[in-house]
């Protein structure tokens, strides 16, 4: 595990709790609230320890995947294909299991989410395999 390994869970990990928090507890808060879907009392070091999984595996398989490639179609390529995998474990599903006041309004706020999260961890991320 180099350098890069490590400042890629970095790119990961300190954009994306922010954004998340933020987004779904600052932000949209009150439309998340009238779905009707999130607990009182949401445990955030879950979400933490989600995203510390994601940002391992994200930081392993990217110079596997995109490693090869410049930094900049490296980033968009992961951005893709990463925004695509989180998309579709993240909005997707909870969408056909969970009970919600509207499925149109939270695939949208997701969508939304996985959009900016991935524009923003895409580029760092892919710049810290430029840091060999």
């Amino acid at each position: 595990m180099n350098k890069s390994f490590w400042l890629a869970i970095a790119a990961y990990l300190l954009p994306t709790f922010p954004i998340g928090y933020a987004w779904h507890l600052v932000i949209f808060a009150e439309q998340y609230h009238s779905l009707d879907l999130y607990r009182a009392d949401v445990i955030i070091p879950f979400g933490l320890a989600s995203m510390l999984v994601q940002a391992l595996l994200y930081a392993w398989s990217y110079p596997l995947l995109f490693g090869s490639l410049a930094w900049k179609p490296g980033a968009f390529r992961f951005a893709v294909w990463a925004g695509l995998l989180s998309w579709s474990y993240t909005t997707l599903p909870i969408a056909a299991k969970y009970k919600m006041t509207s499925i149109t309004d939270f695939i949208l706020l997701e969508t939304g989410f996985t959009i900016l999260q991935f524009a923003v961890v895409a580029p760092l991320l892919a710049l810290a395999y430029r840091a060999r």
